[in-house]
């Protein structure tokens, strides 16, 4: 028997639950306790170029010899060199968690939209302002303008040693997390910046969504170090690209962002490390990227100006071994075994790692791994549903974000997400998403007294947001773009994946596809005049080889 302990009392209550012969699962898959995101800022292996030689060796510095007792005692000695990085990065979503989208109008960002994992940031900054590029971020009251607020070890560390905890309390199964760790190294790891590697960005964006890979699907901690047949470019066989190749940016802003994405570059071709301003296939690529030099390749350029290249080039997600959270049902979060919330881990993904099947303080979970996307036309920008939309929960699933785009606008591809699907808590009287108080260790706190109806309640309560008294639970979609884990050519989609009657692209309008049955009397004609080219070819090959058979007599 493998029971994890959390607490002293754990072996006790895990006795009783033996002797009590308390049903059902196996005791082996079962974990007391809650804690969270104990996994999610391991200290992982850095690759050795990122300890290459530099114009300036922080560890010479003064300013950085300390000693120093705190992050922003840190950044004060940064900043007092990098005298705009200060002004420069609290224009960051990173910062802010705000992004207010230029062609929506919609104010989104963690600081204010409701997703379909653990729903809400806001209210619950304590816990989830972990992957807050800062200090102290626990509730609205953050002082924005406090730059020494701004952390800049967890994007230039390069010692692995680094990591965040908490900002504030929360109740005992959850606070224990990180009570092992050795303290840190404060001046060590200022003296040891460098630029961001995948190490950095992965600790945080590998690990969205409370766990590996659990929302996007394509980031995960199979990226750290993935073989060529994972990712050709982040493989150290392949191109050994680090986030910023492609994420690249002047000022601490940086290319790339699900909110509003680049899906026709209108800019064209650079080369990797090339002054470029985007972080799309075509910004290296082209919008041609496939060899001139025959039939096949031309085919495939007319391809391009249909398909987004990640179609093609990521036939599947959550590869390498990580599962992807594919449903998360909030209906049965709560349950308790002897007063005490647990897990069950009853699905081992393919790498040997058991993940979690339950918890009390989330519920139900499914996983996936080697998935087909779903498909769909996307312009790169999409419309959320916020806490302010009303919406009609008999209508079928609502859609936490919906696509723009179609075949006629010219800047739209067919491209491939991850499809979220969730059974998440709303407000019954109001039909709106509602925030919940997850975090703390206050009696209104889920992840910790398991009563929902004081969590809504107090989540709302707290952003002044009307709440009729009554929640329920409303079924909803969310779709993450597909954009890592491209694959080797080789493994690229083959014609007839897409072009046969029960192809991947069926039930995408506005393109017409031979092969997949959608009109028989077109293909027909189409293989007709296939067959009658193919004749005329040969005729007109039979008629040379005939008529210089006579001029030779």
């Amino acid at each position: 028997m493998r029971i994890k302990s959390l607490t002293l009392l754990v072996p006790l209550l895990v006795l009783l639950a033996s002797s009590l012969g308390l049903a059902g699962e196996p005791e082996e898959n079962i974990e007391y306790g809650v804690s969270e995101y104990a996994t999610t800022f391991q200290d992982k292996t850095l690759k050795e170029h990122h300890k290459r030689p530099s114009t300036a060796d922080h560890a010479e510095f003064e300013a950085l010899k300390g000693p120093f007792s705190s992050g922003p005692e840190v950044t004060k000695a940064c900043l007092g060199c990098h005298n705009k990085a200060g002004e420069q990065f609290a224009r960051n979503k990173h910062w802010t968690w705000e992004y207010k989208h230029p062609v929506t109008g919609q104010q989104l960002g963690k600081k204010t939209l409701i997703n379909g994992f653990c729903t809400n940031a806001r209210g619950n900054e304590g816990m989830c302002a972990q992957c807050h590029a800062g200090y102290g971020w626990k509730g609205e009251r953050f002082d924005f303008t406090a730059l020494e607020n701004i952390d800049c070890l967890v994007c230039h560390d390069s010692t692995g040693s680094y990591y965040k905890t908490p900002n504030s309390e929360g109740h005992e199964a959850c606070s224990i997390m990180f009570e092992d760790k050795p303290p840190i190294e404060w001046a060590q790891v200022a003296q040891s910046v460098t630029l961001p590697s995948r190490n950095n960005c992965g600790k945080c964006h590998f690990f969205g969504g409370g766990g590996d890979n659990v929302k996007h699907g394509d980031l995960s901690s199979a990226l750290f170090n993935p073989p060529k047949s994972l990712d050709v470019h982040m493989a150290a066989d392949g191109l050994d690209f680090d986030c910023i190749t492609c994420h690249v940016g002047e000022g601490h802003q940086w290319a790339g962002s699900r909110y509003q994405m680049t899906v026709f570059d209108e800019k064209g071709a650079g080369k990797p490390g090339m002054p470029r301003d985007t972080a799309s296939c075509a910004s290296c690529h082209g919008h041609k990227p496939h060899p001139r030099d025959n039939v096949t390749s031309l085919r495939l350029n007319r391809h391009a100006e249909t398909l987004a290249c990640e179609t093609c080039h990521i036939p599947e997600f959550a590869r390498g071994g990580v599962a992807t959270v594919t449903r998360w049902d909030w209906r049965g979060a709560g349950k308790l075994k002897n007063g005490e919330g647990y897990k069950l881990k009853e699905y081992t993904q393919g790498d040997g790692e058991h993940r979690a099947t339950y918890k009390s303080i989330k519920g139900d979970f499914q996983y996936g791994e080697n998935l087909q996307p779903h498909y769909a036309w996307f312009d790169g920008a999409m419309r959320f549903t916020t806490q302010e939309t009303v919406f009609d929960p008999s209508q079928g699933p609502v859609e936490l974000n919906s696509f723009r785009g179609g075949a006629d606008d010219g800047n739209s591809r067919i491209y491939p997400f991850k499809r979220m699907h969730t059974f998440q808590p709303y407000d019954k009287g109001n039909n709106t998403l509602v925030y919940m108080h997850l975090w703390g260790k206050d009696e209104n706190a889920f992840w910790g007294n398991y009563d929902l109806q004081k969590a809504i309640t107090a989540g709302m309560a707290e952003f002044d947001k009307p709440y009729s008294g009554e929640y329920g639970f409303v079924e909803t979609y969310s779709y993450w773009p597909i954009n890592h884990m491209v694959a080797p050519r080789e493994q690229a989609l083959a014609c007839d994946e897409c072009h046969a009657e029960q192809g991947r692209l069926q039930g995408i309008e506005g393109v017409y596809m031979p092969g997949t049955g959608a009109s028989r009397m077109i293909d027909r004609m189409g293989l007709l005049m296939v067959f009658a080219t193919l004749l005329g070819v040969l005729a007109h090959a039979l008629l040379r080889l005939v008529s210089s058979r006579r001029r030779a007599h």
